[in-house]
């Protein structure tokens, strides 16, 4: 019997053009740790090089224009002064010999107008007030949806530049490109409305336009579809994501990053399903997140059609993961009064093994 150390886990994978070190992937992690000018700090560099043995970093989810801001001191990838402070922290990256990704995010109607261009109404698919402290968002016109679009498209051009060795994009977690997926937040009468084919529209159309940037390869895409973060949910997600898959399948993407948990309890009597059936249905690189451990994402890895694991909060407080699990190391414990904003502490200050 193989021990764990042998597992395909820590072997090396290749994604498209690159060779990851191991199958240890770093999730994307927001900690709010930006300037107010939404520009990565120094600090940021320390926290990401730290990481450099994951298999892949995929960065925070970063904000495609000022517009798709939801939260303070988070980055952005569409101005020049973001570009310049994220090559260098993909450059300290790259000379720990480590790979990173950039995720490609829009919040849609989760934001507020104190953190919108002008004090403006944040946008959605349509106008419909998410549960919480927020206000009613503004539905996008039809001649809108192209410039968000052409958002996704300029991030991703601009995360070329900032040196990333490819981009993922925020399909997941109750945010613009799942609002427009579901029917529970999108009530539009055009053609980004109504059928499961028209919701998926502008996913299916912001991917297309990403890959013509970086090729199939080099674009990965995050999906969600039993969790309700951000009060979303839908009629049937279980003929919408298989929708989603048999459109993305062609694509030949570098992955599909699948959230397979629900971060918050389900709303009201939402259906759920086994999103193994999603699992099977994708034919590519399947990357699996939700609250995985070592022996869970071992097994996982071993025993179903899954080629990578990311993982979250475990990366937090242990900047070598990948060491940690091979070694039968202990965990650092994550400090939750510094998860988001702050300084260095509880960011950059978890001790590595000696």
């Amino acid at each position: 019997m193989k021990s764990s150390q042998q597992s395909p886990l820590f072997s090396s994978f290749k994604l498209g053009p690159y060779t990851l070190n191991n199958r240890i992937i770093m999730a994307p992690l927001t900690r709010s740790r930006a300037s107010d000018e939404q520009v990565p700090q120094p600090m940021m560099l320390t926290y990401y090089e730290q990481r450099a043995s994951a298999g892949l970093i995929i960065s925070e989810a970063s904000q495609v224009s000022a517009q798709g801001a939801g939260y303070a001191n988070t980055p952005g990838i569409y101005n020049d002064e973001q570009i310049i402070a994220w090559k260098q922290i993909t450059d300290a990256v790259h000379d720990k010999g480590g790979r990173i990704f950039l995720q490609l995010w829009h919040v849609g109607r989760i934001s507020k107008p104190e953190l919108q261009p002008n004090n403006a109404t944040p946008v959605a698919p349509s106008a419909i007030k998410p549960a919480g402290d927020y206000i009613t968002p503004r539905a996008l016109e039809l001649e809108e949806i192209n410039s968000i679009i052409n958002d996704f498209r300029l991030a991703a051009e601009n995360a070329k530049k900032a040196g990333f060795d490819g981009v993922e994009i925020h399909a997941a977690n109750g945010y613009l490109l799942d609002q427009f997926l579901r029917d529970s937040t999108n009530h539009r009468g055009d053609s980004y409305g109504g059928s499961i084919a028209n919701r998926a529209r502008l996913t299916l159309e912001v991917t297309k336009a990403v890959v013509e940037v970086w090729g199939s390869d080099k674009v990965g895409i995050r999906l969600s579809p039993i969790n309700p973060f951000n009060d979303i949910s839908d009629s049937n997600p279980e003929a919408l994501f298989t929708y989603v898959i048999e459109q993305l399948n062609p694509l030949n993407l570098a992955y599909l990053h699948m959230v397979e948990m629900a971060m918050t309890p389900p709303i009201d009597d939402s259906p759920v399903f086994d999103v193994a059936s999603l699992k099977k249905l994708y034919q590519g690189v399947y990357m699996a997140n939700g609250g995985y451990n070592k022996t869970t994402a071992i097994d996982v890895i071993e025993n179903e059609p899954v080629e990578l694991v990311s993982f979250g909060e475990l990366y937090i407080a242990n900047l070598d993961l990948p060491a940690r699990f091979r070694n039968n190391a202990p965990l650092n414990p994550v400090d939750e009064s510094t998860k988001y904003g702050g300084n260095e502490k509880g960011y950059i200050d978890y001790p590595a093994l000696v």
